[in-house]
């Protein structure tokens, strides 16, 4: 078994994981594995982004929407759903009742071993402010995992460039650019992000959103 982290993008608000990233900086590389199940018919698929209401799935091919299929996770759970979209061999599944995604992010998590426990890539847009040099400017996170971040911005820096992040509630290393396309941007953090400290952050996102 390979060691490289999923690129699976966990969605903890409650909306659907459509694409809505330009094709050149989606995640490419392994994703966490699933099965679409379509009139009695197993096909093994890979789940590229995932909310509590629906899936991007990467399938063996186009699959004609309106279909009613389910989506079996790797944590046993098997929702029901319609697909939406579907664009080659991506599909858009919109399942017929929401799903704990929070309980799928921590069956991930002990699904590794405990020395290499790393959190996963989770999508949470929030505000957040970079500092590089004698600029301080403000950003939004489109999502976060153990080693980094992607953001959005009107004036961020160019690869290559170290940076601190500065986000309420999270402490945040400093890392650098890796990549620059457009108004988003891609950090590495110096220092590997604990999912225990990510993980409270997460809920507390959440509580705020629900008051």
């Amino acid at each position: 078994m390979s060691d490289a982290p999923s690129n699976t993008v966990f969605v903890v608000e409650d909306r659907l994981p459509w694409p809505d990233d330009p094709p050149h900086v989606r995640e490419k590389g392994s994703f966490e594995p699933g099965v679409l199940i379509d009139s009695g018919i197993r096909m093994p698929c890979s789940i590229r982004k995932i909310s509590a209401l629906g899936a991007t799935l990467l399938t063996g091919g186009e699959k004609p929407a309106g279909s009613q299929v389910a989506v079996e996770l790797g944590n046993g759970q098997r929702p029901n759903g319609t697909i939406e979209w579907s664009d080659r061999s991506e599909v858009g599944v919109r399942f017929d009742e929401p799903i704990d995604v929070l309980a799928l992010i921590n069956r991930q998590l002990v699904s590794q071993p405990v020395e290499r426990r790393s959190m996963p890539r989770v999508e949470v847009r929030c505000p957040l402010h970079v500092k590089y040099g004698e600029h301080f400017e403000p950003a939004t996170m489109r999502n976060i995992s153990a080693r980094g971040l992607q953001i959005e911005g009107a004036n961020l820096p160019a690869a290559g460039t170290y940076i601190s992040v500065h986000l309420e509630g999270l402490n945040i290393p400093a890392g650098e650019v890796v990549w620059r396309r457009g108004n988003l941007a891609g950090i590495e953090v110096f220092e590997e992000l604990a999912w225990s400290s990510i993980i409270p952050w997460v809920r507390q996102i959440l509580r705020n959103v629900g008051t």
